[in-house]
């Protein structure tokens, strides 16, 4: 596995101190420099290679979203904040995943198991461990293997999919699956006209759209975002853009 470079900015010492005793209990991830602002940080980006940067919101000078805004190249970007109110702007910049304080050490893992899925280059679609999905475009349906048992999965009951790390959460009318995939993998095995890319870690049914307000999409009664790199594109599939 290779070793991921990280940088964590936070302008309290505690939350650092935090995420690096997190970072230590992972032998894949190494700790560039801990700073307490943006200005410092920027320093750092512009001379070291970083592939994770967990980023505070609320910081002096420049907050964490106006910061990430001005980065050219993102490396995966980790919010972490005590304020859910910055979610959704954090979604709108495809962040790899939003950390609520206090956060514990196994919701940490979930975000950087999604940050190495988003670093890892897409693999053929071949078995993942255990579980696996099989399907010809062409057909109706998917088949997909979870604990020990294989589904099938039609197109029209298929609402939504996210990506969970490792993992990926199909939600069905009738059940949830998460099958140890990766979501690349999967996203592969639908057919284009059928299925729409909202954001980087959702994939939803056009069919079963009920409405979109601003950048989020309502299926029944779940909220899914439109991250900024998607919307075009959707309201394109969806023909109000040409």
């Amino acid at each position: 596995m290779n070793i991921l470079n990280c940088l964590i900015v936070d302008d309290e010492p505690i939350a650092r101190d935090i995420i690096q005793n997190y970072c230590s209990h992972l032998d894949y991830l190494h700790v560039i420099a801990g700073c307490g602002n943006a200005l410092e940080a920027k320093a750092i980006l512009q001379s070291q290679a970083i592939d994770i940067l967990f980023l505070d919101i609320n910081m002096p000078v420049i907050d964490g979203v106006s910061f990430a805004k001005t980065l050219k190249h993102q490396p995966q970007i980790i919010f972490t904040t005590a304020y859910k109110e910055y979610a959704a702007d954090a979604f709108d910049l495809a962040a790899c995943d939003y950390l609520l304080k206090p956060f514990s050490f196994e919701r940490f893992i979930i975000a950087i198991d999604k940050a190495m899925e988003k670093l890892q280059p897409v693999s053929s679609p071949k078995s993942a461990d255990n579980d696996s999905v099989a399907t010809n475009k062409a057909d109706d349906f998917i088949f997909i293997k979870t604990d020990g048992r294989i589904y099938k999965i039609m197109h029209h009951d298929l609402l939504y999919a996210e990506a969970q790390g490792n993992y990926t959460k199909i939600v069905t009318a009738v059940n949830t699956l998460m099958p140890k995939m990766p979501f690349s993998n999967f996203e592969e095995q639908l057919p284009d006209s059928l299925f729409l890319r909202t954001h980087r870690s959702f994939i939803i049914n056009k069919a079963k759209i009920g409405h979109i307000e601003g950048n989020r999409v309502f299926i029944n009664n779940t909220e899914i975002p439109i991250g900024n790199n998607y919307r075009e594109q959707l309201l394109k599939q969806l023909g109000f853009l040409k």
